[in-house]
């Protein structure tokens, strides 16, 4: 525990200056703890169990004027401190959850020819990660390399080839064509990440791996343990991808049940998202709200989930969408059908949805935090030593969190 009455930025550094397995611990304690705060999803529980034991939280929540629920849901430490002042439990979370930015080293120029074919926040990503990266002595492997920028990128520093793993063989040509046209050393491989055959590339190299999804992040962690590789430097992204059923994490000191839908909790945010994303993500949610409680109208169930929906289908209007996704989901519609007053229903739904969703996501880093936490000490498990930090703003890129491993 921290001494009581030290500011929130004194706390930040203690925390900062915690090992891995104490802030894993008490990530895990609080996650535990508070569990009824963010498991329910407000899309699909119109009235959180929490409500019950903080009526007084939900009635201010719900109060909350549509700019004011803006401007929380676009800041953290604001939306932190107003539910924290409601939750006073929750007075740590902001101090437990800052995390020191890598060290940006110097990384050696590029002509414009490298920027060929790399959408402007995608190369920042690159640059910032490179940047970040220990001194690496191992030959350098890129696992899940798409075309291959960033090995592109490292292999402008180094003596050796760059070799980029890649399961997808018209990335594979695509990303040997930019390196011919760079005049870079870099040798691409085709094979499946998760296959015996991609594995074995592991040995010996420092594998790098900037937004590698769920499972193929998870899967390379747990190969560690045979010390096969040199070192890692880890970014991940996406964390439900690959999951089925339960969560099985890498650590054996992870005790926190998840599953899928618990994971997507710490991708929700939408930093990078433009105006026009943001206006049909709400358009799409009132619509699929306004559906939902129709049917449960109609047919006298709760919340029932259902496959993605076309973003096309929206353009039809709410009767439209409804009429398509009731036929595939094989809803009866009666002949008279209030489509004003449900389409009502599904935006007044979304309104109490969004501010619903500002107790959860005070969780949101939290989680990715005990997540990438579970990586780490895996790899200690395996031998490494490991460090976290943040690779770039997360105006850049959300998932900004490194977990970096060198042989111990």
């Amino acid at each position: 525990m921290l001494p009581s009455g030290l500011p929130v930025a004194a706390k930040g550094v203690l925390f900062a200056a915690m090992n891995l397995a104490d802030r894993f611990f008490a990530l895990q304690h609080c996650l535990e703890g508070h569990a009824d705060l963010w498991r329910p999803r407000p899309f699909c529980v119109e009235v959180p169990d929490w409500v019950a034991r903080y009526p007084a939280l939900a009635a201010d929540v719900l109060a909350l004027s549509d700019d004011t629920v803006g401007a929380l849901a676009a800041d953290d430490a604001a939306r932190l401190a107003w539910v924290a002042s409601r939750v006073p439990a929750l007075g740590d979370l902001l101090a437990l959850t800052a995390v020191p930015g890598c060290e940006q080293r110097p990384m050696p120029s590029c002509d414009a020819h490298f920027d060929w074919a790399i959408p402007g926040r995608k190369r920042k990503q690159i640059e910032a990660f490179a940047a970040a990266l220990e001194p690496v002595k191992a030959p350098v492997l890129e696992w899940c390399a798409g075309k291959g920028h960033l090995g592109r990128r490292l292999a402008m520093q180094r003596a050796e080839a760059v070799t980029s793993l890649e399961i997808d063989p018209t990335l594979c040509a695509q990303s040997a064509l930019l390196a011919t046209r760079a005049r870079l050393a870099q040798h691409m491989v085709c094979a499946d990440a998760l296959s015996a055959e991609g594995r074995a590339h592991v040995v010996k190299h420092h594998v790098v791996a900037l937004h590698a999804c769920g499972e193929l992040h998870r899967t390379l962690v747990r190969g560690a343990v045979d010390g096969a590789a040199a070192g890692f430097s880890i970014a991940p992204c996406c964390y439900d991808r690959g999951v089925t059923g339960d969560f099985r994490p890498v650590s054996a000191a992870a005790t926190l049940r998840l599953d899928a839908g618990d994971l997507r909790l710490a991708i929700t945010e939408s930093v990078t998202a433009g105006e026009r994303e943001r206006r049909q993500h709400a358009l799409d949610s009132a619509f699929k709200l306004g559906f939902i409680a129709l049917r449960a109208a109609l047919e006298g169930d709760g919340y029932r989930p259902f496959r993605p929906v076309p973003t096309a289908w929206a353009r039809a209007g709410f009767e439209g969408f409804c009429r398509q996704l009731a036929a595939r989901e094989g809803v009866v519609l009666p002949g008279a059908v209030n489509w004003d007053e449900w389409q009502a229903v599904g935006w007044a739904r979304h309104a109490q949805v969004l501010r619903y969703d500002l107790v959860r996501h005070v969780f949101r880093r939290a989680l990715e935090l005990w997540l990438v936490g579970d990586l780490a000490l895996g790899l200690e498990a395996a031998g490494y030593r490991a460090s976290l930090g943040q690779f770039c703003d997360r105006a850049i890129t959300p998932r900004n969190l490194l977990v970096q491993a060198a042989r111990a």
